[in-house]
């Protein structure tokens, strides 16, 4: 499957910039969620191609998200790449367990974030 639609979902508005330009510039459309509620709120509504999750966010963090998201007959056919600063092989192991099908540590170059959604 192609992605073409790709939600990010990060309460950072510098790093949501970053990925943004990163995907845009590279022919994907792009729709973003500050924090983990109106992320899975966006996905439900969207139902995007992919969705970039940040783990650490105010209130519920990105695997709460990951695993509402992946649990819900309505959004479990969405891949979750997670995009985070927690680079601990304890929480890729956790996020993957959330559902999550990738874990990738900040920062992350366009070319290893390009290279990951071709393998979707």
């Amino acid at each position: 499957m192609a992605i073409k639609n790709v939600l990010i979902v990060d309460d950072s508005p510098t790093d949501t910039h970053l990925l943004s330009e990163m995907l845009k510039k590279n022919g994907y459309a792009v729709s973003t969620a500050a924090n983990a509620q109106e992320g899975i709120a966006k996905s439900k509504q969207e139902k995007p191609d992919l969705i970039l999750m940040d783990i650490v966010m105010p209130g519920m963090n990105g695997f709460e998200a990951t695993r509402a998201i992946t649990r819900d007959p309505e959004t479990s056919h969405i891949p979750i790449v997670i995009i985070s600063t927690k680079g601990q092989e304890t929480d890729k192991a956790w996020g993957m367990r959330q559902g999550a099908k990738e874990y990738m540590v900040k920062p992350i170059t366009e070319q290893a974030l390009l290279e990951k959604l071709k393998t979707f």
